[in-house]
């Protein structure tokens, strides 16, 4: 693994409303990307599905897998302002099945696809007990089975992605890879984002004393789905470098290896692990 520059890095977590209407969610999430890369951002994370939102329970009429065309999309951005860019995730498709993987991929300054990962732990849940609905992802969407974590000159980037955030083994083992980003495009729902959102980010923070980006959807995406947003930058120390609120944008923190390392030396919880 390259050893990660000493200068602070700009980085953005993205926030978008995304719909079914993919021409205009790909226009938006371009726009965006620029604005952030005109800020400074070098590196920028897109929230999950952020190219279609399907209603819930229908299927993914852009299923691709990772050279198609939305991919490549952001390829030429990341090539175009010389960022490393999470393409949130993508309905990636699945041969010989109907169900397809929910694909993060990242991608380097120069449009090469550097990592790509498909979510492990799939939200099967009934919320009708706290005002929300139920998801049953498990009929559209097939398992990875893959723990991901990007080798890169920023340091190592673990990838998961929405329901993952409430398995914490999955970001000790990526800490224990070398992790020293962890990144989590979510369409978190309303009803536990209230609640859960921020708390369990910040203790994915603070448990691995990684820095943590957080793009979120957000906002009313059709008749049956809404988003929780409120997208985050978290230090490895748990605080919030930066917060979005409830419309689209985007947010910018300045993030530094030394001090994260310095975090890691002075409170080396990492290393005295004894499970």
């Amino acid at each position: 693994m390259s050893a990660p520059s000493h200068a602070p890095l700009r980085v953005a977590v993205v926030q978008m409303t995304s719909t079914d209407d993919l021409d205009a969610n790909l226009a938006a999430a371009e726009a965006l990307v620029r604005e952030a890369a005109e800020a400074g951002a070098r590196f920028v994370a897109l929230p999950e599905m952020f190219a279609y939102m399907r209603r819930e329970g229908q299927r993914f009429p852009h299923a691709q897998t990772t050279d198609g065309p939305i991919v490549e999309a952001v390829r030429g951005w990341a090539r175009g302002h010389g960022v490393r860019i999470l393409a949130g995730t993508i309905a990636e498709s699945v041969p010989d099945s109907e169900r397809v993987y929910n694909t993060s991929v990242l991608i380097g300054p120069g449009g090469a696809i550097e990592a790509i990962y498909r979510k492990i732990h799939l939200f099967d849940v009934d919320l009708g007990h706290s005002g929300g609905g139920v998801y049953t992802e498990s009929k559209s969407i097939a398992p990875g089975d893959d723990v991901v974590v990007a080798e890169t000159d920023i340091g190592g980037i673990g990838l998961s992605v929405c329901y993952d955030l409430r398995f914490p083994e999955l970001y000790r083992d990526q800490a224990a890879r070398g992790a020293r980003w962890l990144v989590v495009p979510s369409a978190f729902a309303r009803a536990t984002g209230k609640d859960h959102w921020e708390v369990l980010l910040r203790a994915r923070a603070i448990e691995n004393q990684a820095f943590v980006l957080a793009p979120a959807q957000c906002g009313v995406h059709s008749s049956d789905r809404s988003s929780h947003g409120r997208s985050l930058i978290i230090d490895p120390w748990g605080v919030v470098l930066a917060q979005l609120g409830d419309r689209p944008g985007i947010g910018l923190a300045d993030c530094s290896i030394p001090e994260l390392e310095r975090v890691r030396e002075s409170l080396p919880a990492l290393r005295h692990r004894r499970l």
